[in-house]
This record gives structure tokens, sequence and C-alpha cells, in this order.
């Protein structure tokens, strides 16, 4: 999926300055298993990810970006996880702080398969043997979710 229109519109008034922007990580579970994809700008392996638009709902943004990525109808069981992500520079010199917000969601209909060609390949993996993912965080990011805590976990400042 290509660069939101906001960001490009911000990126037109304020050139390659860090941009702050809100993400959401959708830990899909089922069965035993969570959804993952890999992303096709650097092949990593991950949950379903996403930008939330202004004025849109964070839990809402996770169950969007699992519908346009996964082509899955989710829903958000709640907020597991906040924490800001090291600051991004990506190739052409932009930047950007993300905060991540990760949410627990449950698999309500569709089969898993790279809807929006943000992932190429999508799929169902046992919870009790991941392959090891390319970027740690992501396994914090499951793990919050699946740890059965009843609050949100923070980093730094406990």
């Amino acid at each position: 999926m290509p660069t939101p229109e906001f960001i490009l519109t911000l990126r037109e008034k304020i050139g390659h300055d860090p941009i702050p922007l809100v993400g959401v990580t959708a830990v899909v579970v089922h069965e035993g298993r969570v959804i993952l994809g890999r992303r096709s700008d650097n092949g990593s392996l991950t949950p379903v990810t996403g930008i939330v638009d202004p004025g849109e709902e964070p839990a809402d943004a996770a169950v969007r970006e699992t519908l346009e990525e996964a082509g899955v109808q989710a829903r958000a069981i709640r907020l597991v996880l906040a924490h800001q992500i090291p600051r991004v520079t990506y190739g052409n010199g932009d930047q950007a702080d993300y905060l991540d917000l990760t949410f627990l969601c449950e698999w309500v209909s569709g089969e898993p398969y790279p809807a929006d060609g943000e992932l190429t390949e999508v799929g169902w993996y046992d919870l009790d043997d991941l392959p090891e993912l390319e970027l740690p965080d992501m396994t914090a990011r499951i793990a919050a979710a699946v740890s059965g805590a009843a609050e949100a976990q923070f980093y730094g400042g406990r």
C-alpha cells in the first residue's frame, strides 16, 4: 500500500524532518495460531502492522489493517502493549517516530492472503512453534498479546 495521503501532504510542508505517527500491530490469534506475513518492503515476517489514519480509533485501525493487508476480518480484544519505536529513517531520508499500539485480535472470518501487496505471503503460524522473527520487537509484541496479562505493558518508565 502506498504512503497515506496525509503523510505526503505533511512531507510537502516539512520535508524529511521527523513526523510523530501512531502505528498499530494486530496480533490476530485463533485456535493456538497467529497470522504472520512477510513484508514486501524489507522481507521481515511480522504480524499485521499499519498507521492510524487521522481521526481513526487505534483499535479500528488494527481491524482495518488486518482486512486490507491479510484479507481477514478480525475483532480487536484489548490493548496489550504501548511503546515508542526508535526513529525510523527511510531510504529517501524521511524520518518517522512511531508510537506503536499492539492489540490482541481474534479471528472472525476469512483465510489469510496477501490482499493489498504490502505483504508477499500471509498465513497461520502455530504459537508453540513460531519461526525466529527477524525483528525481535515483533516477538515481544506477540508475547504481550498472548501473555494473558490483564493490563497493557509499557516499556521504559514503568
